[in-house]
């Protein structure tokens, strides 16, 4: 097991820069995912640390070794694409011996060392198959075996699972998830998919147009986001905003009105803001309560339902908000389209966003 450290990292292709002086630190054994939308700078980072991309400028250490020139093969390092990149010719056990046998390793360790990385994969009964006699599942995990089997000192993982079909994905993650419990190896892990980043990660990075925007816990990131961005990027359904002013404070607490609705929202807060301050109130959808309109801190019509069989999710407009807001409702709601509802913020989750994007933490 290795830490790898990332120091002021920049990349550029030509006069575009891409990565935009990344710093992190990766804990030996930790599972590390990178997150955040196309072109954010997540892939490229990723490739900088397996030594398929040069790094522009900065510093790149695997335990205490500066890797930031080296090229691949002398990193330590085991990468494992989304293509599989299996030779069609060999058989399992071919693929998985492959890189040991052109390094010389005796054909006793070889043996070893696939035979207990088939045991961890679960893969035993494949060994004399070739790639098309596998499914994608199947090939994934000798690929995945592959790179066991060279004792690395990180696991590189890009978006392995996305040419799966969605039961392929749920079953690959648990096995990948239960492969780093066994072998504790520190694992770094590309993927644009939520869930994925949510259920395998220790520590989520949250990368946009090239920098980070935050890192942490899964749970803490959920939680506690520091802008608007990591709150939006992070849960399905995403996230809503709804533009407010504060109208007052005291006691620990803070007055907010919210476009549209003369009912004040009292925060159970002391928020360091002037009254008259512009703020975004961030609440997740399933933070929304259905009420009378008495009640309501925000009324709208129905747009669209996706019924998801035990919860439907509910799109509406509501005056005073650009776009769809989204709540969640019984998956035998009898709504339709066109018909009107009033919902209850919960006090206790909403997140507050200046002017600027950024979280407002409340006075201590």
């Amino acid at each position: 097991m290795s830490d790898v450290q990332l120091r002021a990292i920049r990349k550029s292709f030509g006069s575009l820069e891409v990565v935009k002086g990344v710093d992190l630190s990766i804990n030996s054994g930790e599972f590390i995912v990178f997150v955040g939308p196309s072109g954010c700078g997540k892939s490229t980072l990723l490739r900088m640390i397996s030594g398929l991309e040069s790094v522009t400028s900065g510093d790149l250490f695997i335990e205490d070794r500066n890797v930031t020139r080296l090229p691949p093969g002398d990193r330590e390092i085991a990468m494992v694409f989304q293509s599989y990149a299996l030779y069609p010719h060999m058989t399992v056990a071919e693929n998985m011996s492959f890189s040991l046998r052109m390094n010389g390793v005796s054909q006793e360790v070889i043996s070893e060392r696939v035979r207990d990385a088939a045991r961890i994969l679960q893969i035993d009964p494949y060994m004399d198959r070739k790639p098309k006699q596998l499914s994608g599942g199947q090939r994934q995990r000798v690929a995945i075996g592959r790179a066991i089997v060279r004792n690395p000192k990180v696991f590189l993982f890009d978006e392995p699972l996305s040419n799966l079909d969605a039961a392929l994905r749920v079953q690959t993650r648990v096995e990948i998830a239960r492969l780093h419990s066994e072998i504790g190896a520190t694992m770094i892990y590309v993927t644009h998919d939520q869930v994925e980043a949510m259920t395998l990660a220790d520590k989520i990075v949250v990368l946009n147009h090239g920098r980070v925007e935050q890192v942490g816990a899964p749970i803490d990131l959920f939680e506690k986001p520091r802008n608007k961005f990591v709150a939006s990027f992070l849960g399905q359904p995403t996230m809503n905003f709804l533009d407010a002013r504060v109208v007052g404070g005291e006691g620990g607490r803070t007055t907010l009105a919210l476009a549209g609705n003369d009912r004040p929202l009292v925060i159970e807060q002391s928020l360091p803001l002037a009254e008259g301050a512009a703020v975004s109130v961030g609440v997740r959808p399933d933070a929304l309560t259905f009420v009378s309109p008495e009640e309501a801190d925000v009324s709208g019509s129905v747009e669209v339902i996706e019924h998801l069989g035990s919860e439907s999710v509910i799109y509406f407009t509501a005056p005073g908000v650009t776009g769809l807001l989204t709540a969640v409702a019984p998956g035998k709601t009898g709504l339709r389209h066109g018909a009107p509802i009033h919902l209850r913020l919960d006090r206790s989750l909403c997140h507050i966003f200046g002017s600027d994007g950024e979280a407002v933490c409340a006075d201590t």
